[in-house]
């Protein structure tokens, strides 16, 4: 029978996993509190870095409905539960893993699908949001402005000519 604080833990852990877009489970042994808080700042306010327990965490993965750890849970773990950005989220974890080589990352977990180490790399490899959000903007505004470039340039050429062919159009009529 789980005891009472081991429940509260699974569910925790449970909507931890329900609530985020993106978890990575980490391996952080050898790195001091002082490199935890740092991870923890580098991740920002959307991301929560948990140390967590092997079995509890199974559990609460198999109550979200998510089978992409149940090979990786051994050793000391921690996993970064995603609740915004999850490029930025990975980005900031592969960087923190190449200045401190005792974090390790195991494997992750992104809309839905099991990502390896490799996978986590491409998603750190992609632009941002707010950037992929940008250039999408640009293309959607550049046929307008180019229309709008192409009405100016014809007004510009009507006024040098004095407004000849504007002249010319009611006498045809």
């Amino acid at each position: 029978m789980a005891t009472p604080s081991k429940t509260a833990a699974i569910e925790e852990i449970t909507a931890d996993f329900n609530e985020s877009t993106a978890a990575v489970l980490t391996e952080y042994r050898g790195l001091t509190v002082a490199q935890l808080k740092d991870l923890r700042r580098s991740l920002g306010q959307e991301t929560k870095y948990a140390v967590v327990k092997n079995t509890l965490t199974a559990i609460a993965a198999k109550n979200a409905g998510i089978d992409a750890f149940d090979e990786q849970l051994s050793g000391p773990t921690a996993i970064a539960f995603v609740k915004g950005d999850a490029v930025a989220a990975a980005k900031s974890l592969t960087e923190f893993a190449k200045t401190n080589e005792k974090l390790v990352i195991k494997t992750g977990w992104f809309e839905g699908k099991a990502l390896d180490q490799s996978g986590i790399a491409a998603l750190a490899a992609l632009e941002s949001r707010e950037t992929q959000l940008a250039r999408v903007a640009a293309v959607l505004q550049a046929p307008a402005s180019a229309a709008a470039r192409v009405v100016e340039a014809l007004r510009a050429k009507l006024e040098e000519n004095g407004g000849a062919a504007a002249e010319e159009a009611p006498a045809e009529a």
